[in-house]
């Protein structure tokens, strides 16, 4: 399996969908104030119908899909049978799709996340989900060893753009902080070349990392609504491996519906802003 995971591993489908499409993280988050934006009632019926235009429109578009789960997740089981159908969508239509669920647990309730969001025999398989490491970078094994033999990918939590994480993410953790011992831990995984953790660093303000050794994908949620343009993507993360860097956005896209082709067009001006500030 290990021999798998370096020809065909997570970092061969990063790579090749990037190569074909841009780096755009599309996020879909379909929040109350959207659904009303786009005249949709806030009910599963108006979820459906934001959900059909953002796989029409960004499935064939952006190289990655980002569905916030919680926003799906409060219309209870409902809810989780639209995202199925989300995750299926933009799959068939070729994107990589990263669950946004932010899980993190510890033995076996670590290897039900890692069932729920990995296994193929799940309705809600993706291609990678994001993890929350902060009960142990080593409590994430379930899902790194299932991500690393399946050619999926994980994205661990290690300088996220909400300021409350400072004070955990920078505290001191024998002469580096806690969030590049995350980083080091997923650069030792990614030795194999496999690319199989990525990490989460917010593109809003310097992180203050060493990202040389990762060799995996950099996941910057900020882009646009939150304030971060693509400019700053190229100064906050100047001297780090920009083919690994995937920008974010979400609300400055979506903003742009209800009508699927007006999402593509946003998408696509976004990833051209990226390439054209990170060449």
């Amino acid at each position: 399996m290990e021999a798998t995971a370096r020809s065909s591993g997570f970092a061969a489908r990063y790579r090749t969908v990037v190569a074909e499409r841009g780096r755009l993280c599309a996020g879909i988050d379909p929040h109350a104030a959207l659904l009303e934006q786009w005249g949709l009632p806030v009910t599963v019926d108006g979820l459906r119908a934001f959900a059909d235009a953002c796989v029409e429109g960004l499935g064939p578009t952006a190289a990655v899909i980002k569905p916030q789960v919680a926003f799906f997740e409060v219309f209870g089981a409902a809810g989780f049978a639209v995202l199925e159908d989300v995750i299926a969508g933009c799959r068939e239509a070729g994107a990589v799709v990263l669950a946004d669920a932010k899980r993190g647990d510890i033995g076996s309730t670590m290897a039900a996340y890692t069932a729920a969001w990995l296994d193929d025999a799940s309705p809600l398989c993706s291609d990678a989900v994001t993890l929350s490491p902060y009960l142990g970078f080593g409590s994430l094994e379930p899902a790194v060893h299932k991500a690393r033999t399946t050619a999926r990918g994980v994205f661990a939590l290690a300088r996220t753009s909400n300021p409350e994480g400072g004070s955990v993410q920078t505290a001191d953790a024998g002469g580096r902080t806690v969030g590049q011992s995350i980083v080091d831990a997923a650069a030792e995984v990614n030795a194999d070349g496999s690319g199989t953790v990525g990490v989460v660093v917010g593109a809003t303000r310097e992180h203050g990392l060493d990202l040389s050794r990762l060799a995996g994908p950099v996941l910057s949620p900020g882009l646009g609504a939150q304030g971060a343009t693509a400019a700053d993507l190229a100064r906050i993360f100047d001297g780090s491996d920009p083919s690994w860097l995937l920008p974010a956005a979400s609300r400055s896209i979506l903003r742009a519906g209800p009508d699927p082709a007006a999402l593509a067009a946003a998408a696509s001006a976004t990833r051209d802003e990226v390439e054209a500030a990170l060449r």
